[in-house]
């Protein structure tokens, strides 16, 4: 049996057999956004995903923002004073069921993104953006 084979020459290369993996315990909870002004992200985000700000005041310079329809993780846009200044080391990569890529694009550009090069070649089948403040984010092709 090639399993059996596969365990026992690990077993004489000194790799051993290998324990399972605990099963996962952790889960995305919230996205914590820097903003220079956090109510114009705000607005942007909540129109971009759908969401709506929870609560009617801003709560110690945080602004958080909640899915219309319970889907997705919150998100709290967090008053900084400092602007962007460096690509993100971690982004969000968006897919728009029942819409193309391109009208999804359009749609968020109107909504105040703007294209973003990172770095990515002409013949990606994503494209980048970025929001008001500069946070770069993706927008994947169908499928």
């Amino acid at each position: 049996m090639l399993v059996s084979g596969f365990t026992t020459a690990l077993a004489y290369l000194g790799a051993g057999p290998q324990e399972e993996s605990p099963p996962m315990t952790l889960s995305v909870a919230q996205i914590a956004l820097d903003a220079v002004d956090p109510r114009r992200l705000a607005e942007f985000w909540t129109q971009a995903l759908n969401y709506r700000i929870d609560g009617e005041e801003e709560e110690e310079g945080v602004i958080s923002l909640v899915p219309e329809n319970g889907d997705g993780p919150p998100i709290d846009i967090l008053a900084v004073p400092e602007h962007k200044s460096v690509k993100n080391r971690l982004h969000l990569d968006l897919r728009a069921p029942g819409s193309t890529a391109s009208e999804e694009v359009r749609r968020l550009l109107d909504l105040g993104a703007v294209r973003a090069d990172v770095g990515q070649g002409p013949d990606v089948t994503w494209t980048v953006l970025a929001d008001p403040e500069g946070n770069e984010f993706c927008i994947l092709g169908t499928g």
